[in-house]
């Protein structure tokens, strides 16, 4: 294992990290970065940047599963991005670069810290790091809402509202005037994905194009007709290259595509702005402040990087424009109001509590792979004479479902389950806990808690039937009920284990 040195922070040594694996909990070095006195990240509800253990990060990530990549190229993005959950149970983003990305860790971890002292409530702030060996990782605030470029692009139920794109667009050259104040002026490969919504539907820069991809890297990862003219020339960011970067934003915002800057500027050139504008907007906007957006793209995209206009420029342009304040952004991105999760359980949990408390469906799938039928031990005594051709083919429906549910073909287990469970001549708890786990793969929470339910009368002794009871009803938006059987599956648990001591 290697350890990464920073000037910034204590020395590390990732060696030493193995008895902090069940904690969780990062160290905290907001004296170092954030300096003497209070650190205001801290009153505004987010932590100070520290440094996660390797541990930390595969635990909140289920070990990096693919399947919670959220980059926005999935697995095959350069430098991949996974959400994950810690034990307090706040969801977390987590950059992986690639190995070997940054060789020097020092660098890493210096240029990691220099990003961590922004805080803004403008963007998803960065919270911590991991340096372990050739890992370089970056943990970021996770933001429940998606990208721009998911609203903008691939919108399913309304595309956004003129308002909304204004108050985008003020938004992140507010964040950019922000970095660039506090010596950060460099931004890479700014553009639609690099703009995220938070659970209040606010609009938050992404903290992780404040860094390079790698110190030898490629600062810009998207099409070449989307950069800025003077990296394609001599392959280095200016502040005026990320001035290009926000003129290619503020088109998408325009026009709800991905209009190369070349092809923008011929219709602002030809006065076609009726044409630039999204067609979906149906005319709902702003002549007056189209033209003024317009105007401003326009500048942004000029090719002699002085004639653009500075950040500031961005903000005193866009900042008259910005209407509508008194309505929240999630009620104009056409998104509900983020509930927060059920509180931390009192009561330590076991793998497979953990696995819920988190709703990954992922890992509780995994352990009732692993546990079988183990659970099931006295449900069912069956006679010589009940071992008919039914019993057979009931026998042979379950074990289908049992095949399917390894492969995580849940709607065919769904079904086989079905046929084991209709015939009624055997009960089994963990059939039933399957089958509720396949509802919720399939987005059916209520037959998921039913089945649930069905699980506990058979065996009301059993924690797995009140954790995925716990499950379905987080699921549900019914949280503290959620919490509750939590915490009584957990008193189940700790209950098997105390007579099983005794015994």
């Amino acid at each position: 294992m290697g350890c990464c040195q920073s000037s910034c922070l204590t020395e590390t040594h990732p060696e030493k990290d193995q008895s902090r694996q069940q904690q969780q909990e990062p160290r905290n070095h907001s004296q170092a970065v954030s300096g003497a006195g209070p650190d205001p990240a801290v009153a505004n509800g987010v932590p100070s940047f520290s440094e996660f253990s390797l541990a930390d990060l595969k635990a909140a990530t289920n070990n990096f599963s693919s399947d919670n990549i959220v980059s926005e190229s999935g697995e095959k993005a350069p430098n991949l991005v996974y959400k994950g959950r810690l034990q307090n149970r706040k969801w977390i983003a987590v950059k992986k670069f690639t190995k070997m990305a940054w060789p020097d860790s020092k660098q890493f971890v210096e240029e990691a810290c220099g990003v961590g002292k922004l805080r803004h409530r403008r963007l998803a702030n960065l919270i911590g790091y991991c340096c372990d060996g050739d890992e370089r990782l970056l943990v970021a605030e996770y933001m429940i809402n998606d990208t721009l470029a998911k609203h903008l692009f691939h919108w399913e139920n309304q595309t956004i509202e003129w308002a909304m794109r204004l108050r985008v667009a003020t938004c992140i050259a507010e964040a950019l005037d922000y970095c660039s104040s506090e010596g950060h002026p460099l931004y890479h490969d700014l553009n639609a994905y690099r703009v995220l919504f938070d659970e209040d539907g606010d609009p938050r820069l992404s903290c992780f194009g404040l860094m390079k991809n790698s110190r030898d890297g490629k600062s810009y990862s998207t099409n070449l007709a989307y950069t800025p003219p003077e990296y394609l020339r001599n392959g280095r960011v200016t502040p005026e290259s990320v001035i290009y970067s926000f003129g290619t934003v503020l088109v998408d915002l325009l026009s709800g595509k991905h209009i190369p800057p070349s092809h923008a500027l011929d219709m602002i050139r030809g006065k076609n702005i009726v044409l630039l504008m999204d067609s979906h907007l149906e005319g709902k906007f702003s002549m007056e402040e189209a033209t003024v957006v317009v105007g401003l793209a326009s500048q942004c995209l000029q090719y002699e990087p002085r004639e653009r206009p500075s950040v500031k420029d961005l903000v005193a342009t866009l900042a008259p424009l910005h209407t509508k304040p008194d309505v929240p952004s999630y009620v104009m991105l056409g998104t509900s109001k983020y509930e927060e999760a059920p509180p931390t359980p009192q009561r330590p949990l076991s793998p497979m509590g953990e696995a819920c408390s988190r709703l990954d469906l992922t890992a509780i799938h995994q352990i009732l792979v692993m546990n079988h039928y183990k659970d099931d031990e006295g449900t069912n005594e069956l006679s010589f004479q009940e071992w008919t051709q039914q019993m057979r083919d009931m026998l042979e429906a379950r074990k289908r479902g049992d095949y399917a549910f390894r492969d995580k073909d849940f709607k065919t287990a769904i079904d086989c389950y079905s046929q084991f469970i209709d015939v009624g001549t055997m009960v089994s708890p963990t059939v039933f806990a399957r089958r509720s786990l396949c509802y919720l793969f399939c987005d059916q929470p209520d037959a998921a808690l039913a089945d649930a339910m069905q699980a506990q009368i058979v065996n009301p002794e059993w924690p797995t039937a009140f954790y995925m009871q716990s499950v379905a009803l987080a699921k549900l938006d019914m949280h503290k009920d959620a919490a509750d059987m939590l915490n009584e599956a957990a008193g189940l648990e700790e209950k098997k284990q105390r007579v099983v001591k005794g015994s």
